[in-house]
């Protein structure tokens, strides 16, 4: 029996994103590897839904550290102290799930694996305030130093971490994410009421999913709104941030009001049926370092515009549509084509399902898996 550890903070309070990543891997590894224990580690017990979730799967345990800290000895457990219970544990792998390990690891003797998705915030660190850039570049470099391997979420993100971390191709796999099995646009008639009736949903929109923040540039989305049809609205789900202002007071500006809805707290449940809901998804992302939102969508049946500049093509595949992320107008222009009606709809939708099978979740499982069988093979013997 092996026993693999588990950074899970994200786990247990992201709702999207990494949290999603995070809850979709392990389910596939609980599966595929019943006789083994997976043991999450959180500063704390976060959403109770999230973590329920997990605490549901045969031969998945959480932990804490012990005693009730406050939350700079929660954050220092999480960087440093977490060692000791790792190595108390008897864990023979530990996989830090966001792009992070805890000092100390490789001198430990336990073996690690980090999974890094992207390196916006050395890419672009306009979007991020001073200091946040410098911490987050210390902590990359850091865990680049510690790292027995690194997982990397696709081919763009890999050829980042070359590039700004000077690490070696040879401690790099590119595994792709997948996305949970609810995504899959098949929902009860009576759900689908239910959903839209709480969020007072439009009969047709368009659909986002990602934190409202300046790199997602949702506002070129709400711009190209205005010439699409008008019984056509904009659901866009997501973490507010102070970008989301910027959206608000547009939508006030141009009598749109009626026609954008802006989301936060959704339920993962609840999520799956807005997908299933919407007529088709847009991601006018400026630098992604995958895209999962893009396999949800496919996935769920959903025709999806993305922009170009970063990795969305490697995400979407060929018969999704890809436009600049300033050029409202093409925006617009691709979404018209991707509406009920629109001619090739069909046909683009059935050829980005076949291309995303390749990020089928058991598959993404059992890659991870043998990454784990490299790094520590005796466990596996």
């Amino acid at each position: 029996m092996m026993k693999i550890g588990f950074d899970a903070k994200r786990i247990v309070r992201n709702r999207t994103g990494l949290g999603n990543y995070g809850r979709t891997l392990v389910s596939d590894l609980s599966a595929l590897m019943p006789a083994d224990e997976l043991l999450l580690y959180a500063p704390d017990k976060g959403n109770d839904d999230l973590r329920q979730g997990m605490e549901t799967l045969a031969n998945v345990q959480m932990v804490y550290p012990e005693g009730k800290p406050l939350r700079l000895q929660r954050d220092l457990w999480r960087m440093r102290g977490i060692v000791s219970d790792l190595r108390r544990d008897g864990i023979n792998i530990f996989h830090g799930l966001s792009g992070e390990l805890p000092r100390g690891i490789r001198k430990s003797g336990i073996r690690s694996i980090v999974t890094i998705h992207d390196l916006i915030f050395m890419r672009h660190p306009e979007y991020y305030n001073w200091l946040d850039t410098k911490i987050y570049t210390y902590k990359f470099r850091q865990t680049c130093l510690e790292a027995d391997h690194i997982i990397a979420i696709s081919e763009c993100t890999k050829r980042d971490i070359m590039e700004l971390g000077g690490v070696e191709e040879d401690r790099i796999s590119v595994i792709y994410q997948s996305c949970a099995p609810r995504f899959d646009g098949n929902s009860p008639e009576s759900r689908q009421q239910e959903v839209s009736s709480h969020y007072c949903l439009p009969q047709r929109f368009v659909l986002n999913v990602g934190s409202i923040e300046e790199r997602k540039n949702m506002l070129l989305a709400v711009k190209a709104l205005l010439r699409l049809p008008e019984e056509v609205g904009l659901v866009i789900v997501g973490r507010k941030t102070p970008y989301t202002k910027r959206i608000e007071t547009f939508v006030n500006q141009h009598g749109l009001q009626q026609r954008v809805r802006l989301l936060h707290g959704v339920a993962d449940d609840d999520l799956a049926v807005l997908y299933a809901l919407a007529e088709a998804f847009v991601y006018p992302s400026r630098y992604e370092g995958f895209g999962i939102p893009i396999i949800e969508a496919v996935n769920s049946g959903l025709p999806v515009v993305a922009c170009t500049g970063s990795c969305l093509e490697e995400a979407g595949g060929p018969d999704c549509l890809y436009v600049s992320p300033d050029d409202d107008e093409a925006l617009a222009a691709a979404l018209m084509q991707s509406l009920k009606g629109a001619e090739g709809r069909e046909q683009r939708i059935m050829h980005s399902c076949q291309y995303v099978q390749r990020f089928a979740g058991n598959n993404v499982a059992k890659q991870v898996m043998e990454v784990y069988r490299q790094v520590n093979p005796s466990p596996f013997s």
